[in-house]
């Protein structure tokens, strides 16, 4: 690298170039130090002269020749790392073959980087929806700092969504899904976290905040539900059932259980409800 450096002021712009004139000089060593011995004690010989000369320049044409040969897998490499405009013309060059080989390595690193950011969302994100999934949403709440990780947490369903897709058809259930989490996303702070937990279901978490102000924003959007249906089976606008638990930094898939627990219970007692998980337990309990 050293010697890169060092002879890159010889065609700054061209590899092939440089080469040829360092291999020409290294090639013609032996005539020039001929040529100076000779004229230096008169004893050219005009036969040896000429044999030299040829072994010289058959020298420096089998170098070229070897040299050229093995650049041209390393331009082929350059030019498909090499992007293209539009019309399929290339681009400026970058300079010489190590330049343009680092810049479409640079480049092609960027674009896998790129790539696997991409990957890495969509393994996050519910691709219907566009909101967070499953997983997504447990990383989230996962992240949060731990003097954070306290709130609501709520599962909510769409009721009776098994009509919509049987009589109105998937493409009908999948708009219903879409309008759903954006009139889910719409009514819940900015702070608050939504995800599609699976299928019809839906999971929310209302950051530090307290148990009836997360049942009285539910309650608002059930209103609203109603108000603004966003579709309609046999004529009723579709309606949802919640299920409510506090969190406390405790675990995460128990507050989560109890939370599906009293969506249980919302849907046993006719659905279009919210119902919250300490009510559950003190029922199971007065049972």
């Amino acid at each position: 690298m050293q010697f890169y450096l060092a002879t890159s002021f010889i065609f700054p712009r061209s590899l092939r170039l440089r080469i040829f004139a360092i291999c020409f000089l290294a090639t013609h060593l032996p005539l020039i130090g001929y040529c100076v011995w000779g004229l230096s004690t008169g004893r050219i010989a005009l036969f040896e002269f000429v044999l030299l000369t040829l072994a010289t320049v058959l020298g420096t044409a089998l170098a070229l020749f070897g040299i050229g040969a093995l650049l041209d897998p390393i331009h082929a490499l350059a030019a498909a790392l090499n992007p293209k405009e539009e019309d399929g013309a290339p681009l400026p060059e970058v300079g010489d073959v190590i330049q343009t080989l680092y810049a479409g390595v640079h480049r092609a690193a960027t674009a896998t980087r790129a790539q696997m950011e991409d990957l890495s969302i969509a393994a996050l994100e519910d691709p219907l929806t566009g909101i967070a999934n499953r997983r997504g949403f447990l990383e989230q709440v996962q992240a949060l700092p731990a003097h954070q990780r306290k709130g609501c947490l709520a599962i909510v369903d769409i009721d009776f969504f098994k009509q919509v897709n049987d009589r109105l058809g998937h493409d009908e259930g999948d708009r219903v899904l879409c309008a759903f989490a954006d009139r889910l996303s719409s009514q819940i702070r900015r702070a608050d976290m939504v995800a599609r937990w699976g299928g019809e279901e839906f999971a929310i978490l209302f950051h530090e905040c307290i148990e009836d102000e997360a049942d009285w924003t539910l309650a608002r959007l059930a209103a609203r539900m109603r108000e603004e249906p966003i579709g309609t089976v046999d004529g009723h606008p579709i309606t949802f059932s919640a299920g409510l638990c506090c969190w406390n930094d405790e675990d995460i898939e128990a507050a989560l259980h109890s939370a599906d627990e009293a969506l249980y219970e919302a849907k046993r007692s006719g659905r279009d409800r919210t119902c919250r998980a300490a009510s559950v337990a003190g029922q199971e309990v007065g049972s």
